[in-house]
């Protein structure tokens, strides 16, 4: 079992989530909702400027423009010699409306101030990984 995939794991357990979402299984009743797992590696020192940025304006305006915030989460023990990493996951409606809700996002006039307020000191995000996952028949969320 990978690291990451191990640590996906323990996330949805610790947040009280019975099932885990890693299964690309097929929908039942062509149920289209898609979950975004994405990882955000931070310059050092900039974890604050991050979780402060998420904290104030992008969960807000990721619900505004139509995506659901599952949770958020940092790295308790990260790998020896590296900063804590942001894990978070949101629900999009289907992949086609993630595509749509990324494209409104990122021309956001709110968030284009937000980006460009926590970033007047230097750049916060080193490396941003995500991962699409699609609920098993049997998962406690779908």
């Amino acid at each position: 079992m990978t690291k990451r995939l191990l640590l996906t794991l323990t996330l949805f357990l610790s947040a009280g989530l019975s099932a885990p979402l890693l299964s690309a299984a097929h929908h039942k009743g062509g149920h289209d909702r898609v979950f975004e797992y994405r990882v955000y590696t931070v310059h050092p020192g900039k974890m604050p400027n991050m979780l402060a940025r998420f904290r104030d304006h992008t969960c807000g305006i990721f619900e505004r423009l139509g995506a659901e915030n599952i949770g958020y989460w940092v790295e308790m023990e990260p790998a020896e010699g590296e900063e804590p990493k942001l894990h978070y996951i949101i629900a999009h409606q289907s992949r086609e409306a993630s595509k749509e809700f990324w494209a409104t996002f990122r021309d956001d006039p709110e968030w284009k101030a937000a980006a460009a307020a926590s970033t007047k000191d230097g750049k916060i995000v080193k490396k941003v990984e995500k991962t699409f996952m699609a609920p098993t028949d049997f998962s406690a969320i779908k």
